[in-house]
């Protein structure tokens, strides 16, 4: 029997990688990706069995045409900059209309990537949309599959690919929230995860945390970004006053937004598993870890030298 998948949000980083995660494994699917503009997802047209439709997911008749009698909905939208209203729109509202349109068309089940550290009382916007997304998806009534990742990290990454970017650039690089901890998770690893949620139906439903082997802070991560790209520079952690004028700066400066004071907020808590969830070993994954992903990206790529010398990454002098 043919499954018919469909994907909000599958034109994104982890979108692209699982679309093509499920055309490698899935012989039986038929893949529904829905994208709000047609060109974002040119990248997909030439997977096979791949159908991609424009709509806007945020009005509600074309959010229920689009997953009406899927055997699954996957989520994968959200945003990581905005005000008080884009959270509460983005992460809230739509995850309550998308229970309602599931479960009007006869969904069976929804599999939705959320955040760890998220929470009623978490310090940021973010992380409290993200978990008042998950509540609003519980009252569809229908089997729920919830992936929480740390910090993704890949070819098209956003947080690894500005840390090298921005050591391009400066000759130190002064880090707010320098000591945040965090577990990176490969967005392939993330890929196969969310397969593994479809592949097991609604027997699979239950919450599951996606974090990588390393636990390593920020500092640490930007480093390993520098040497990547060649562009190592010295961190200057900045002193909580600082790291909320550089946050505001960012997120007053022209062009899209790098950091935000919310982004800071949400570093102010740890990134990292906490182990009262089962992780990718109970989906029979054992993570990458950065090194790892780093060699079979270069093996697949053949002249590709760094891990990060992808798209965002490459510097153009």
């Amino acid at each position: 029997m043919v499954r018919r998948v469909v994907v909000l949000g599958g034109t994104g980083f982890i979108g692209r990688a699982f679309a093509r995660r499920c055309i490698a494994h899935g012989a039986d699917l038929r893949l529904t990706v829905v994208t709000r503009s047609l060109p974002r997802g040119a990248p997909l047209r030439p997977l096979p069995g791949l159908d991609l439709v424009q709509a806007d997911v945020h009005d509600p008749a074309a959010l229920a045409r689009v997953v009406a009698g899927a055997d699954v909905v996957v989520n994968l939208i959200a945003i990581l900059h905005g005000s008080a209203a884009d959270f509460e729109r983005v992460h809230v509202e739509l995850a309550r209309r998308l229970a309602q349109a599931c479960r009007d068309g006869g969904v069976g089940h929804i599999v939705h990537v959320s955040a760890l550290a998220l929470g009623v009382d978490a310090p940021s916007l973010y992380l409290r949309s993200k978990a008042a997304g998950e509540a609003a998806l519980r009252g569809a009534r229908l089997p729920l599959t919830v992936l929480r990742p740390s910090v993704v990290f890949g070819a098209e990454d956003r947080l690894l690919n500005l840390l090298a970017r921005l050591q391009s650039w400066s000759p130190v690089l002064p880090l707010a929230a320098a000591g945040s901890r965090m577990q990176p998770v490969w967005v392939r690893d993330v890929a196969q995860a969310l397969w593994a949620c479809i592949d097991r139906e609604g027997n699979g439903a239950g919450v599951y945390e996606a974090a990588g082997p390393q636990v390593i802070t920020l500092a640490e991560l930007a480093r390993i970004a520098g040497r990547r790209t060649g562009h190592a520079r010295p961190v200057i952690a900045l002193p909580a006053a600082l790291a909320r004028a550089q946050a505001w700066l960012l997120e007053h400066a022209p062009g899209p937004t790098l950091m935000s004071r919310d982004n800071l907020r949400s570093l102010q808590v740890d990134n990292v598993a906490t182990g009262t969830f089962p992780g990718l070993q109970a989906l029979d994954i054992e993570p990458a870890s950065i090194e790892q992903a780093w060699a079979q990206e270069r093996g697949d790529d053949g002249e590709q030298a760094s891990l990060l010398r992808w798209r965002a990454a490459r510097v153009d002098r």
